[in-house]
């Protein structure tokens, strides 16, 4: 079975699957995420939609309807730092508040925030993640919860639960076996390719919208400048998190030297074998003692 390669998912949200006529490829994303029929009614203002060329932070928020007719947001994020739990919350969170217009009714509609991440987030094996917070819980009478729900309208005599939902999928954690329709996502974004047997909604669009081969030399420099980016803000993280750690040894070496050499003060031993111990000088050691930075 042969693959067909494509242009990554994230550059294609970010820049090509803009018009109404490509929808019918983001529902199809999401329609087989949550096994049941989304449809994409609008891109909403995100991160995304920032044309500057140095923009690395892909979030798009999508409007959409569910099958039983409800209107939600979804938050999708392709992340690839290690803070991004904390972007998942700071993204479902602005999501929330920019539906709220200054002076308006807090007529909020549950967003879907759908992550990417091309990290294991120490995962040992799965791949796709759920989470929900289900309502308030009882402190003293734990049977009792008041789900996180509101009026569906004004006229409505429905509630919508309205918290948050979240997905978040590994696509460097999958072992290529297709275990539902949706893994057929998954493989694209973990290899920019697509097999000729998927039949997932939205692949067969996406296999004739993002086709690479399809670009046109300008199209494609464009894209490999992206992707050269996107390696160096990779490698940037990598060394960050390296330095971090270093620094973090480095300062906890030293603490310990620290708590040694007081330590072994207070029990009368003399300097020079405290500084030999500790592997600190005796001017450093008299510092300690004494109190000083």
């Amino acid at each position: 079975m042969a693959d067909r390669p494509l242009i990554s998912f994230d550059y294609a949200v970010k820049y090509f699957l803009r018009d109404k006529a490509d929808y019918v490829i983001l529902s199809g994303f999401l329609s087989e995420l949550m096994c049941r029929r989304v449809e994409v009614i609008d891109i909403l203002e995100s991160e995304s939609n920032t044309s500057a060329p140095d923009e690395k932070l892909n979030r798009v928020d999508l409007k959409a309807e569910l099958d039983n007719g409800e209107l939600a947001v979804f938050e999708i994020q392709f992340r690839r730092e290690y803070d991004l739990l904390g972007r998942v919350l700071f993204g479902v969170s602005k999501a929330i508040t920019e539906q709220v217009k200054s002076g308006k009714r807090y007529d909020i509609k549950k967003v879907y925030s759908v992550n990417i991440a091309y990290s294991n987030l120490t995962a040992k094996r799965e791949y796709l993640f759920y989470g929900k917070f289900g309502g308030f819980h009882g402190v003293h009478f734990g049977d009792e919860t008041i789900p996180f729900a509101q009026a569906a309208g004004k006229k409505s005599k429905k509630t919508v639960e309205i918290h948050p939902e979240y997905y978040l999928i590994l696509p460097e954690m999958f072992d290529d076996e297709l275990r539902g329709k949706f893994d057929e996502w998954v493989y694209i974004l973990k290899h920019t390719a697509a097999r000729d047997d998927f039949t997932a909604a939205g692949i067969e669009e996406a296999k004739a919208k993002l086709d690479y081969l399809k670009m046109t030399p300008a199209e494609k420099k464009a894209y490999d400048r992206y992707l050269d980016n996107r390696g160096s803000l990779d490698c940037a993280f990598e060394t960050a998190k390296a330095d971090g750690w270093k620094e973090g040894m480095a300062k906890g070496r030293a603490e310990e030297r620290t708590r040694l050499a007081v330590a072994l003060h207070k029990k009368g031993v003399a300097i020079d074998i405290i500084a030999e111990t500790a592997e600190l000088s005796a001017d450093e050691i008299n510092e300690i003692i004494s109190g000083k930075p």
